[in-house]
């Protein structure tokens, strides 16, 4: 079997005030997604402004990565928060690490 990678990725917008929560096998393609769309409305992250990237947990089958993210939808911003800043405390933009 072929070793793949999928992600679930919490972005958020410049001011760090809305978290997105989403999953993907290609992050570098999914984080410029957010940015092209950013400012439209039809989408939450697009509307929001979401396109920062602030925390991503890396699984090999696709299954693992969409219950993780069901996981944390269903967890509260404090805890979303706990678990982004165990991490990654200030809170920095993530996005040239997707692109290394």
């Amino acid at each position: 079997m072929f070793n793949h990678n999928y992600f679930v990725y919490i972005t958020t917008n410049p001011n760090r005030t809305t978290y997105y929560i989403g999953v993907t096998n290609d992050l570098p393609r999914r984080l410029t997604e957010h940015f092209e769309n950013s400012g439209k409305p039809g989408t939450f992250a697009g509307k929001y402004f979401c396109y920062n990237l602030i925390y991503f947990e890396r699984y090999p089958s696709p299954n693992q990565a969409i219950d993780r993210e069901k996981q944390l939808k269903g967890w509260s911003r404090s805890k979303k928060e706990a678990l982004i800043r165990k991490q990654n405390p200030n809170l920095k933009f993530l996005n040239e690490l997707a692109f290394e």
